[in-house]
Formats: C-alpha cells, structure tokens, sequence
C-alpha cells in the first residue's frame, strides 16, 4: 500500500449550533491538484459508545488521503468536546441521531451527498442516516456494528461495566470527555442493558438502505458475533460486499488500519465506477 501521509493534509475545526447544544466537529481535507478537484460528497465518521473525534486518531487523515475526499467526524452531544446532556439517551437514541442531529450537522458544515461509514453503535447510527437520507447517501459503511442486542454484546457490556467501577478507568476517559466521562459510561451501558432496550434491532431499517454497502467486522469481535455483518449485508437492498477480517476484534480501523483504509478507498472507487 502507498503511504498516505502527506504533508499538506489540513484540518479544521467546526462548531454545530443545536437547540439542545453545540457539537463540535472536525474536517480533514486532502490537498488539491491542479487536475482533480475534491468530490463534494465527503466521508461521514459516526463514532462507537466510548468514542470522540480524538479518538479516530490518525485514522480521518489516512481516509482523506487516500480516498481524496473530505472526512468529517463530530462528537455526539453529551461526548468529547461537545456540550454534556442532563438526561440518558432515550432507547431509540440510534434512529434519533439520524432524525435529530445529522441534518445539523450536514447544513452547517455544509455538504448534501455523503458517504457514511459508522464504527460500532456509530454502524447503527449510520445505516439509520443512509435510510432516512437514502437519495443523497452515496454509500454505506459498517464496522463492527450490531443489529440486534446479542448475548456476546450484552455480556461484554456487563464486564465493561464492571471495569468502570475502577475509578482509574474513568480517569483515563476524561482525557477525552472531561467531566462527562461518567455520563459517557453510564450512557452505554445502562442503556443496552435496559430490558425495554432488548427489543431494539435494525431489521426494519436495513432494507431502506439503497445505496452500495461495505461491511467490515472482526472475526473476533468481542461485541458481536458474524451474524451481525451477515444479516447487515443480506437485508439491506442496495449492492453490498461483507469482509470478515482474521486475526481481528471489535476496532479494526485501529487494529488494522492500513488494510480498513485500502477497503473503503476500493469501496469508494467501485461505487464511482457504477
């Protein structure tokens, strides 16, 4: 693979004005040539339950640079830099991000077609933005994403909530969400492990997504066993390619960044190529 770094990458800062609060966001942009512009549509980065834009880390920039296109990550409200929330998100908090937050985002920043890549809870998130924006989302990717809340996920959850009671683990998550680390934690947990929430899926969401879709999942993912990219890639309606990644768990673009990052600029080359 080509070294994507580059010295001209440029990033920048953005603040999203919301009823409920302020979000802030981050864009990278790849630098111009003289004979080829950047497409319009950038990459949208929905973040998992503990996540931030910080914690892409070098990630955004490699995207950027190897695909050519703009990437844009934010920070869900209540997460990183963006303002805290006094409540708990509802149950339906992951069809609520596309309905209530996503269009903010997309007329601030200021772009219409988008191509949506979602790590986790952020997978949800994203399939529900690719069907409730299905004529301006030009593709679709998952990463480790659940559909359904299985015994693996919840299992996980339960010993991830365990670890937090260590106040030093929360230590650690302030580093990037300050005073909301707490909030940040109980927020996950509490709500997967809500009973009402065991009836939450996205069954009847996927078949809404027409676009072409890339789902990557590690076969060792610890919060989701392969049935989750199986069934992503089976009921959604447009064109779709599931990679099962080996030696892989639950953050392949951290684990295996150079291999996630040359799917999705493959995957974005073919969607070009329809």
């Amino acid at each position: 693979m080509s070294d994507h770094k580059t010295p001209s990458m440029s990033s920048n800062d953005v603040w999203i004005e919301h009823p409920h609060g302020r979000i802030f966001a981050r864009v990278w942009s790849p630098p111009i040539k003289a004979s080829r512009s950047v497409p319009e549509s950038p990459i949208v980065l929905f973040h998992d339950s503990l996540g931030c834009v910080d914690l892409w880390r070098d990630f955004p920039t490699e995207l950027s640079a190897s695909t050519r296109r703009r990437v844009i990550a934010y920070d869900r409200l209540g997460f990183g830099r963006s303002d805290p929330r006094n409540d708990k998100p509802g149950l339906d908090f992951i069809a609520d991000e596309a309905k209530t937050y996503f269009s903010a985002v997309s007329e601030q920043i200021g772009f219409k077609r988008f191509i949506a890549f979602g790590h986790s809870v952020g997978g949800g998130m994203a399939v529900n933005c690719a069907a409730e924006f299905a004529e301006d989302c030009e593709g679709l990717i998952t990463e480790s994403a659940q559909v359904f809340p299985e015994d693996r996920t919840l299992q996980s959850i339960l010993v991830a909530k365990e670890q937090f009671k260590d106040e030093r683990q929360i230590e650690r998550l302030k580093k990037y969400h300050g005073d909301k680390a707490k909030w940040v934690v109980d927020a996950w947990t509490e709500t997967w492990l809500h009973p009402g929430f065991a009836a939450w899926s996205l069954e009847s969401v996927l078949p809404r997504v027409t676009c072409p879709v890339l789902v990557i999942h590690g076969i060792h993912d610890e919060y989701g066993s392969t049935r989750h990219p199986e069934m992503i890639a089976e009921l959604c309606s447009g064109p779709s390619r599931c990679e099962i990644m080996i030696d892989t768990y639950h953050v392949p673009h951290r684990e295996r960044e150079p291999a996630v990052v040359d799917l999705v600029t493959g995957f974005i080359a073919s969607i070009k190529a329809m």
